[in-house]
This record gives C-alpha cells, sequence and structure tokens, in this order.
C-alpha cells in the first residue's frame, strides 16, 4: 500500500490522524503488506531526522519515498534505518521529468537520472534498503536504469490514470528473477467506481492489474 502524505496533510490534523489510522488498519489486516508512504522528503539532516520520526515511529510506515537532490550525506538518517525501505526518486513519472533528469552530466553520455540510479545502487545501498523510483510512462529509461542496479527493487508508479504500459513496464522493469518490482496504480483502483460497489470495483482493478503483470513476467 502506498498512501500519499499530501492527500492527509491537506485536511491538517484530521489528515493526519486518518493517516496514522489507515496505516495501522493495514498493519493490522494484512501484516505481511508493507506500507510505502509515499512523501518525497529530503532536507538537511537535522531536518530529516525529524521526517524520519515522523514517517517511521509515529506514523508507522515501512518505507518512504526520498528525493536524492542534497545527497547521502543529508540523506544519512533514512539510510541508517536499517528495517526500513528508502525508496529514492530517479526518472519520475511526469511529463516535465526531463527537464532536470534528461541532464547530461558528462561527456559520456551519462544523464542525471543514470548518475543517482548509479549512486544508489553503488553507494547508497549500504544497508540493501534502498530502492529506486522510475516511472511506468518511460519504459527506455526504466530499462536502462535496470540495466545499471541489476536486481534492485524499482518502484514503478504512472499505470492506469497516467498511461503507463503494464507489457512495456513489466518486460522493460524485471529483474534477473522476473520479479523486483513494485507496480503502482493509484487512481485506476481508488476510482474504479464512484458507486457503492467501489470497493468491489477496486478490488476487481487490482486483481485485474495483478493478473496481467503475471502474464508478462
Amino acid at each position: 500500500y502506498k498512501p500519499n502524505s499530501a492527500f492527509y496533510e491537506m485536511w491538517g490534523e484530521e489528515g493526519i490522524n486518518a493517516l496514522q489510522r489507515t496505516i495501522a488498519e493495514i498493519h493490522m489486516i494484512a501484516p505481511d503488506v508493507p506500507v510505502i508512504l509515499d512523501a518525497k522528503r529530503a532536507d538537511i539532516g537535522n531536518t530529516n531526522a525529524g521526517y524520519v520520526e515522523a514517517a517511521f515511529d509515529f506514523l508507522q510506515a515501512d518505507a518512504i519515498t526520498v528525493h536524492p537532490y542534497l545527497g547521502a550525506e543529508a540523506l544519512q538518517p533514512f539510510l541508517e534505518r536499517k528495517d526500513k525501505g528508502i525508496i529514492v526518486l530517479c526518472r519520475t513519472s511526469n511529463p516535465g521529468a526531463d527537464e532536470f533528469q534528461d541532464l547530461y552530466v558528462n561527456a559520456h553520455g551519462e544523464k542525471l537520472f543514470h548518475r543517482v540510479a548509479r549512486h544508489v545502487a553503488n553507494a547508497w545501498n549500504k544497508n540493501g534498503n534502498c530502492a529506486l523510483v522510475v516511472g511506468a510512462t518511460y519504459p527506455e529509461e526504466l530499462r536502462e536504469v535496470r540495466k545499471i542496479v541489476g536486481d534492485m527493487p524499482i518502484l514503478i508508479p504512472g499505470i492506469g490514470a497516467q498511461g503507463g504500459d503494464v507489457e512495456k513496464t513489466v518486460h522493460a522493469g524485471k529483474d534477473s528473477l522476473g520479479q523486483g518490482m513494485i507496480i503502482n496504480s493509484s487512481r485506476g483502483i481508488i476510482f474504479a467506481s464512484k458507486s457503492e460497489d467501489f470497493a468491489d470495483a477496486a478490488r476487481h482493478e487490482t486483481e485485474k492489474l495483478r493478473d496481467l503483470i503475471n502474464k508478462y513476467r
């Protein structure tokens, strides 16, 4: 499960309490399923220490999304949590992702998102708790990242409402074992129905996506 903190925070104290209850309910109903807090946090080190306490100790999330812009030194409060997943933005799913992420960083054709993938895989993942975010809307870039990071897990948003193709995503994103992907669909599942059957509709869309992923693995 990947609750997005923004849609809780917008409601103030009531929203934060709802987020805490949401995560607690998931842990109770599905204790073996990780909860990823989609918060995209990162700041200087002492501020990150506060984010870490909020995400992992107060909210009890199992993993969190962070951005790499401030470097490993600032992200140490996250990276040092060996028991938690640290999922670093690499090549995002939004249309304007290329504005910075595709910039060349050397004369050998290495782009910024390549550098991020390499650094996370080779330097930041000392505790084996790192993963990357790469959007399904860019399957070729996903394929490039997979080649760089080997069997490191990749969180892949962009399926469903954003238009990512499941077949292309699985072929580009799977690791050497046909696994290693956390493929995410949010609006395509949550808003599968606006009627009273919303829960059944959401379950149906989830099962359909699961079966489609397994078909192409």
